[in-house]
């Protein structure tokens, strides 16, 4: 796995994650710096040119620093459920296929404490090395469990009592609905939403109110706000 970027490699290290080897330009005192933090937990460093990174940068963004490491390592659906059991927040992802989505729900879900976030392993997106460039690192920190089926996962959290939601711009306005407690969030593709068969699953659809021209948002601006209104009506007065 390549991890491109100042910000995810930092996190990379921060982690204590094993990197093989890591590439840092030379002249950026950013980069070497990092290269040789790496290196004091066993890392091969190798300082070289922006033409050097340029060629052999997956994103084409690399900010002047690569690193080499293990592919990502996925979590099981029941390990979303480990830590704090006051509330939690599950985030489902019912076949986004931009790796740019999916990164910054990870970003955001990093942000806002979310337990983890569920992907499907068909015809949708794997988490890959622009995934972990646009999280900024939070792929570090966030639990994602890639399952066979949607459906079945959602089976299993309401069997553990979850309230599931699908976000759909037919629902009911996500501020008045009670968000207290264990929830999991479903927010289908970026071309034709949630399915049909996920969405009835689903204890019921809930919409972001909007007043714009336009009826929808991108998918993970629509995540993000779904998540903060959780966080909204789960604090603590």
């Amino acid at each position: 796995m390549i991890v491109e970027g100042k910000n995810a490699v930092k996190e990379l290290i921060k982690a204590g994650k094993t990197i093989d080897k890591i590439c840092a330009q030379k002249g950026d005192k950013m980069a070497e710096a990092l290269a040789f933090q790496a290196r004091e937990s066993g890392a091969r460093a190798v300082f070289c040119t922006k033409e050097n990174l340029d060629k052999i940068s997956v994103t084409r963004k690399h900010q002047g620093v690569i690193a080499y490491t293990t592919d990502f390592v996925y979590s099981e659906l029941s390990d979303l459920l480990t830590g704090k059991e006051d509330s939690r927040l599950i985030i489902i992802l019912d076949g986004v296929e931009d790796p740019h989505n999916l990164g910054s729900i990870l970003r955001s879900a990093e942000c806002m404490g979310a337990a983890g976030v569920v992907i499907g392993k068909h015809r949708a997106v794997a988490v890959n090395e622009t995934v972990i460039k646009t999280s900024c690192g939070a792929t570090e920190y966030v639990k994602v469990a890639r399952v066979t089926n949607i459906n079945d996962a959602i089976r299993a959290l309401k069997d553990l009592f979850f309230k599931v939601y699908a976000m759909d711009m037919d629902g009911e306005a996500i501020d008045k609905c009670d968000l207290k407690g264990d929830v999991a969030l479903v927010l289908g593709s970026e071309g034709s939403g949630v399915s049909a068969l996920t969405k009835k699953l689903a204890d019921r659809s809930l919409r972001i109110p909007m007043s714009g021209e336009i009826a929808s948002m991108n998918v993970s601006v629509a995540a993000g706000v779904g998540m903060y209104e959780y966080v909204r009506q789960n604090a603590k007065k």
